[in-house]
C-alpha cells in the first residue's frame, strides 16, 4: 500500500522543509516525477534541502514562508495547481522546567504550531475538495505534524502540549467529517526525533530516533490511510500512562525538569 500511495502522490507540499523531521520528510518523497512544493523561513537551509531533492530526481519549488501569516501561506496553496499530499511540519517548541512560561513565548507557540497549521490545513482543504478523485476515492491528504506530548498536559512545556493536543484533536475529528468530501486528515505524533529542535533538551529522550526513521514510519502511516499516526510504540505508550497520572504528580515531576529553550522545527 506504501508503494502505491507513493507513486500515486506526484505534489505534495511540506512546511518547515528546511530542516529536522520536515527535511528528511522532502527527501523521503523525492523521486522523478515527483514535484515537492517547499517552504520554510529560513532560505539558505530551504534551498540546501530543495538542491538535495533535486539530486534525487524531484522537481521543486522552494518559498519562504512564515505560516502565522495567513494570506502568505493562502496564496502559497493556491499557487500549487494541484495538491495531493500537505504535510503541515513547521512548528516550534519551547518549556519552561518548573518556572512560569513566558507569555510571549505562549503566544509564538500557539500562533505557530495551531494557527500556523490551519492557515495552511483549510486553504488546501478547500482545493483539495475541487480536486478530482484518486483511483483510491481520495481527492488529497493533510497530515498534521502533532507530537506525542500531544496526550500529556506537561507543567514543564504547557504551551506546548497543548498545542499538539489541539491540532491532534482537530485533524483525528476533521477526518471522519471530511472523508465525505473525499479528504483525509492524518494527525501524526512522533516521539524523540533527533532534529535540531532536539537538541537542545537536557533530558532524557527515550527511544530517540533519526529524523530518517520518523520520516519513513510517517509516511507509511499515511500511506496506510491511519488518521492517527503515532510512533515509536513505547514512547506513545508512555505518553498515554504519563498522561493518567494524577495532577499533582505529573506537577511535582515537571519541577524537577530543565527548561526547554524555544527551537523551530
Amino acid at each position: 500500500m506504501q508503494a502505491m500511495a507513493h507513486t500515486a502522490w506526484t505534489q505534495i507540499a511540506i512546511t518547515g522543509a528546511s530542516s529536522g523531521l520536515g527535511r528528511a520528510l522532502a527527501l523521503a518523497c523525492a523521486r522523478p516525477g515527483v514535484t515537492l512544493h517547499l517552504a520554510a523561513r529560513n532560505a539558505a537551509r530551504l534551498a540546501e534541502a530543495a538542491a538535495t531533492c533535486q539530486a534525487l530526481g524531484a522537481a521543486t519549488t522552494e518559498t519562504c514562508l512564515d505560516v502565522r501569516d495567513a494570506a502568505t501561506a493562502e496564496g502559497w496553496i493556491a499557487g500549487i495547481p494541484h495538491l495531493d499530499l500537505l504535510i503541515a511540519n513547521a512548528g516550534i517548541s519551547g518549556g519552561t522546567g518548573g518556572a512560569t512560561e513566558p507569555a510571549g513565548q505562549i503566544r509564538a507557540i500557539f500562533e505557530t504550531n495551531v494557527t500556523g497549521v490551519l492557515n495552511t490545513a483549510l486553504p488546501a482543504m478547500e482545493r483539495m475538495a475541487a480536486q478530482p478523485a484518486g483511483a483510491d476515492g481520495v481527492r488529497g491528504r493533510v497530515a498534521v505534524v502533532a507530537s506525542v506530548a500531544a496526550f500529556v498536559a506537561a507543567p514543564g512545556a504547557a504551551a506546548y502540549c497543548a498545542s499538539k493536543a489541539a491540532v491532534q484533536r482537530w485533524a483525528e475529528a476533521a477526518d471522519a467529517t471530511e472523508r465525505h468530501r473525499g479528504i483525509r486528515l492524518h494527525a501524526v505524533c512522533p516521539g524523540y526525533v533527533r532534529t535540531p529542535m532536539t537538541a537542545v533538551n537536557e533530558f532524557p529522550m527515550p527511544f530517540l530516533m533519526d529524523a530518517e526513521e520518523a520520516a519513513r514510519r510517517t509516511l507509511a502511516g499515511i500511506a496506510a490511510g491511519r488518521t492517527r499516526v503515532a510512533f515509536p510504540w513505547p514512547t506513545y505508550m508512555m505518553a498515554r500512562l504519563a498522561g493518567a497520572l494524577p495532577i499533582g504528580l505529573r506537577a511535582a515531576l515537571a519541577a524537577r525538569l530543565p527548561a526547554k529553550h524555544v527551537t523551530e522545527a
